[in-house]
């Protein structure tokens, strides 16, 4: 057996959870022992693993066919995960959707991250099969060494002193953007960073003109990898996820892997795996973050961390792959 995966476009959206994700499914097929390419014009291949939804998808779903090859669409992307993110996104949302339900349903099979995201398209009435697999979490990767928390201290300047809360991701109302400045407004004491590329985010009016205003105590890094952003979560004191909606969230699992306090707005899709109280916390309003991140740094609150951590080794990439390979498996026995 040999997977073509597919990522179309793929300077414009690599900084992006698709982007990683892409990333996690070559390594979890190496660790399997998966044949694979990213050749697009490869012919030598069994099934196409396609993961990208531009105008390009329908050449390689086409040659696919063509060539009698089985396809898996993998679903990063819904329509609920479209809204509120790049200007204009609400407007044409509707659109979109049935963009996705043409593309997907080209498949023979799909897979998505979490079984809420399955939930959303078979609410769609897409009927062929659909399986909910993790886009897992590289532990070996996402394990801050003392030099690389050193890294982040020196390149930001961070004093022992500081509480640091850190989100990752693009500046959108979806992500929770404008929660986290006004979380940060009520508590100018500590030090909020949100790592993600403005530019690229697009921001809509409502995001610009709080980058207009930013409160002293909110820095924006812009895209970080690598180290430095390593050592930022080993260094912060919580992870705060003010996110309205995901598919999974690749960076909560990072957090995860890396021991982090992890603060997520309660929302549907961490239901499942991510329990209050119990591997992460969780609130509803800006009232309800100030309020729990000052018991995690104040130490009224237990740490999580090691119930955090069990789950990210659940998605580990070696187990990751073995799900792919039951998927391919089945593929091709339709």
């Amino acid at each position: 057996m040999k997977i073509k995966l597919y990522f179309g476009q793929e300077d414009s959206i690599r900084k992006s959870g698709i982007g990683r994700a892409f990333v996690h499914q070559k390594k979890a097929l190496e660790l399997n022992g998966i044949p694979y390419t990213t050749d697009k014009d490869d012919l030598d291949y069994d099934i196409l693993h396609i993961n990208t939804v531009w105008p390009d998808s329908f050449k390689m779903i086409n040659q696919a066919r063509d060539n009698n090859k089985k396809i898996v669409y993998h679903a990063h992307s819904t329509e609920e995960d479209f809204k509120n993110s790049f200007m204009f996104s609400n407007s044409v949302s509707g659109v979109y959707k049935k963009w996705l339900i043409n593309l997907y349903t080209k498949g023979d099979y799909i897979i998505t991250p979490t079984p809420y995201s399955k939930g959303l398209l078979e609410s769609y009435g897409i009927s062929i099969p659909i399986k909910a697999i993790s886009n897992g979490v590289d532990l070996k990767q996402f394990n801050p060494t003392e030099e690389q928390i050193k890294m982040f201290i020196d390149e930001y300047n961070i004093k022992s002193s500081e509480v640091i809360i850190i989100s990752v991701g693009w500046l959108f109302e979806r992500k929770g953007f404008d929660t986290f400045v006004e979380v940060a407004e009520k508590l100018p004491d500590y030090k909020f960073m949100w790592f993600g590329d403005v530019k690229l985010s697009r921001p809509t009016k409502k995001i610009k003109t709080l980058l207009d205003k930013l409160p002293s105590n909110v820095i924006l890094p812009g895209y970080v990898s690598g180290d430095i952003i390593k050592g930022a979560y080993g260094r912060s004191n919580v992870f705060f996820f003010p996110s309205r909606e995901e598919t999974e969230g690749i960076v909560v699992l990072e957090a995860l892997a890396c021991k982090c306090n992890i603060l997520l707005r309660d929302i549907p899709v961490f239901s499942k795996w991510l329990e209050n109280g119990v591997n992460c916390y969780k609130g509803n309003d800006t009232d309800d973050f100030v309020e729990l991140i000052n018991k995690i740094v104040l130490g009224k609150s237990p740490s999580l961390v090691n119930n955090g951590y069990e789950v990210a080794k659940e998605r580990e990439l070696s187990r990751i792959g073995k799900e792919l390979l039951e998927v391919y498996e089945e593929t091709l026995r339709l």
